[in-house]
C-alpha cells in the first residue's frame, strides 16, 4: 500500500502490536501488565519495544505537577514523559526516545502546523483521516526494526479525551493481518462485601470498547487474589473471548514480581501462539532467567534510607525509590525508604531521618521544602551518614556548605532567592532570556567527564560517564576557588559545568547536578546508589585515612 502523500503515512511500516486498554478505573496497572508482557517477550527472544499514548492536550509530561501524574521521567534525548516510559525501559533494558509517547498536544500540534503551512492542499482537516492517520503513523515509525510494539492507552475506554486514540486503533486493526495485532484489555475485577468476585465492571467495560467497533482478544483483570475458574468463564461468556484468553494479575508484593506471576498464567505463551511467534520462540530451556533469578533470591539483610522531599507521593519519586531497590538488588538487601518530609519545621527531629542509615535528597523545583532539604544535607555531613544528593539535592548541597562551612550565611540558589547576595546557584548562561517554560531546560544525556583517583572515578569505573539531566541552574563558576579551600571536590565535570560533587573527609558524600535514577535498572543498577548501600553496608568510606604524627 503506498504512502498517502497529504497524511505522510505508511501502513506498511512495523510488524506485530499489542493493544493495551484500560476499564473501570485508571491506575490498575495496565503499564506494568503490558511491561511485564515485554519482558517476557524478550526473555524468549524477540526485539521488543514500546509506546505510551497520553491523550492529554499537554506536547509533553514537562511542565506537569507530580501530585497529578507523578515523576516527569526523562528520556536519553532529553524527552520529558510520563512515568510509564520509565517503567518500560526498566522492564525492557531498552533505551526509548520522545518518539515513543504520543500525545495528543504534539499530535494535533503537528497536523496544524502542516495545514498552516499548506501540506494538506485546501483540503478540510479532520479528525479521520488526518489526526487519526498521524496517530498511527507515529505508532508505526517507533515500531520500525522491531519484532513486537506494545502500545498501552492511557486512561480509561469511555474517556472523550481518548476517543480518536481508539477510533485510529480500530483503523489499524483493518490495516493489520489477524494474526500480526492483538488488542489486551486491563480490567478491575472486585469483590463483594461478601467476598465474591464481581465481574459486572468488566462485562460494562468490554461493551464500551465493543461499541466504538474494538474487540478484545485478551482480557487481564486486576484483583487482590487470582480470579476463581467460574468467574473466567463467565467474564469469556459475557465478553465474548475464549476462556483461556481471560487471565488473572494479582497483587504482588513487589512490581517485579508482576512477569513471573503473568508468566504463571500463561499470559506470554498465549500471545506468542495468537502472534504466529510461537515456533520462533526459543525453547524454555534456553529462555534468559536472569530476571526470575535477580528478584527471587534471598536477601542477606535490609537497610533504612531517608528519602528527604516535598511531594508526599511515591510516584513523584518513582525512579528515586526504583534506584535504590535496583541497588538493593545488587548488593542482595531489602531497602526500605523512609519519607522525611522537607516541608516540616524540624526535619532534624524526624526520626526517620535521624534512625536512617542513608539519605537521599531527589530533585525537584521551587522554593517549597528547600530549607529543609538543606538541614537534612547538614545533618548528613556533620553525623557521616552517607548521603546522595540528586540534580536539586547537589545544588543544595552546595548552598550548606557554602552557608555552613564557608560562612556565607545567605548563600542560596538564584532560583529560590532572587536577592541573595551569595547566588552559589545561578541560571544557565543560555537560559537568562528564556520566557516559554516548556521543554527549555538542560535535558537528556550529556558527558561528564570524571577527574582521575576519586570516589566518582571508583563509583563509574571510568574518567567519563553520562547521564540524563533536567535542569536550568547550575553552581556559579564565580565561586569555584572558595570551595577549592574547603573539602570540597567537584570531581565531574562538563567544560565549567560543575557535574559531580565529593567529599574527601566523609566516608559517603555524593552530589550530582545529573538524575542517575533514570539510567537505573533491575538488571544494572546505577553506580551512586550502589555506592550508597556500600558506604551504608560498611564496604566503602571514602574519608582519607589520617596520617600518624612521628614523636
Amino acid at each position: 500500500m503506498p504512502t498517502e502523500s497529504d497524511t505522510g503515512y505508511d501502513p506498511t511500516l512495523g510488524n506485530k502490536f499489542v493493544f493495551v486498554t484500560g476499564g473501570v478505573m485508571s491506575g490498575l496497572g495496565k503499564g506494568i501488565t503490558a511491561a511485564s508482557t515485554g519482558r517476557l517477550l524478550k526473555n524468549a527472544g524477540f526485539d521488543v519495544t514500546a509506546v505510551k499514548i497520553d491523550p492529554y492536550l499537554n506536547v509533553d509530561a514537562g511542565t506537569m505537577n507530580p501530585f497529578q501524574h507523578g515523576e516527569v521521567y526523562v528520556l536519553k534525548d532529553g524527552g520529558e514523559v510520563d512515568l510509564d516510559l520509565g517503567n518500560y525501559e526498566r522492564f525492557l533494558d531498552e533505551d526509548m526516545t520522545s518518539d515513543h509517547n504520543v500525545t495528543t498536544g504534539k499530535t494535533y500540534r503537528h497536523v496544524i502546523e502542516k495545514e498552516r503551512a499548506g501540506d494538506y492542499l485546501g483540503k478540510t482537516v479532520q479528525i479521520i483521516p488526518h489526526i487519526t492517520d498521524d496517530i498511527k503513523r507515529r505508532i508505526r515509525e517507533a515500531a520500525e526494526g522491531t519484532d513486537v510494539c506494545i502500545v498501552e492507552v492511557g486512561g480509561t475506554v469511555g474517556d472523550i479525551e481518548g476517543m480518536p486514540y481508539l477510533e485510529a486503533l480500530r483503523q489499524f486493526a483493518h490495516e493489520q493481518d489477524d494474526n500480526d495485532i492483538l488488542f489486551t484489555h486491563v480490567t478491575l475485577v472486585p469483590y463483594s462485601k461478601n467476598g465474591e468476585q464481581k465481574t459486572k465492571p468488566t462485562q460494562h467495560s468490554v461493551k464500551e470498547l465493543r461499541s466504538i467497533g474494538l474487540q478484545p482478544d485478551i482480557l487481564v483483570g486486576r484483583c487482590e487474589d487470582r480470579l476463581y475458574p467460574d468467574v473466567k468463564e463467565k467474564i469469556a461468556l459475557f465478553c465474548d473471548v475464549p476462556t483461556e484468553a481471560v487471565f488473572s494479575n494479582p497483587d504482588v508484593e513487589d512490581i517485579y514480581h508482576v512477569p513471573l506471576m503473568v508468566e504463571e498464567e500463561g499470559l506470554d505463551e498465549y500471545v506468542m501462539q495468537e502472534l504466529g511467534l510461537a515456533e520462533r520462540a526459543l525453547p524454555e530451556e534456553e529462555r534468559d532467567n536472569t530476571w526470575r533469578n535477580l528478584v527471587t533470591q534471598e536477601t542477606t539483610g535490609e537497610v533504612d534510607i531517608a528519602l528527604v522531599g516535598k511531594y508526599d507521593l511515591e510516584d513523584a519519586y518513582m525512579s528515586v525509590n526504583e534506584a535504590l531497590k535496583h541497588a538493593g538488588l545488587e548488593k542482595n538487601v531489602d531497602v526500605n525508604i523512609r519519607w522525611v518530609d522537607s516541608d516540616e519545621d524540624d526535619v532534624t527531629e524526624s526520626a526517620n531521618l535521624t534512625e536512617a542509615d542513608g539519605v537521599v535528597v531527589p530533585g525537584g523545583f521551587g522554593a517549597r521544602g528547600t530549607e529543609g532539604k538543606v538541614e537534612a544535607i547538614r545533618y548528613a555531613r556533620e553525623h557521616d551518614v552517607p548521603f546522595l544528593g540528586l540534580c536539586l539535592g547537589f545544588q543544595m548541597a552546595v548552598v550548606e556548605i557554602a552557608r555552613n562551612v564557608l560562612g556565607y550565611e545567605e548563600a542560596h540558589s538564584a532560583e529560590m532567592d532572587e536577592e541573595t547576595p551569595d547566588p552559589v546557584i545561578d541560571i544557565l548562561p543560555e537560559q537568562e532570556h528564556t520566557e516559554d517554560m516548556g521543554g527549555t531546560m538542560r535535558l537528556g544525556a550529556h558527558q561528564t567527564d570524571i577527574t582521575p583517583g576519586t570516589l566518582a572515578e571508583d563509583l563509574y569505573e571510568s574518567t567519563v560517564c553520562t547521564e540524563r539531566h533536567r535542569h536550568r541552574y547550575e553552581v556559579n563558576p564565580e565561586y569555584f576557588e572558595d570551595f577549592a579551600e574547603t573539602s570540597v571536590v567537584f570531581s565531574g565535570r562538563a567544560g565549567r559545568r560543575m557535574e559531580i560533587l565529593e567529599l574527601d573527609d566523609h566516608p559517603y558524600f555524593l552530589g550530582t547536578q545529573f538524575h542517575p535514577e533514570f539510567r537505573s535498572r533491575p538488571t544494572r543498577a546505577s553506580p551512586p546508589f550502589v555506592g550508597l548501600l556500600e558506604a551504608v553496608l560498611g564496604e566503602r568510606d571514602w574519608r582519607e585515612p589520617e596520617t600518624e604524627v612521628e614523636a
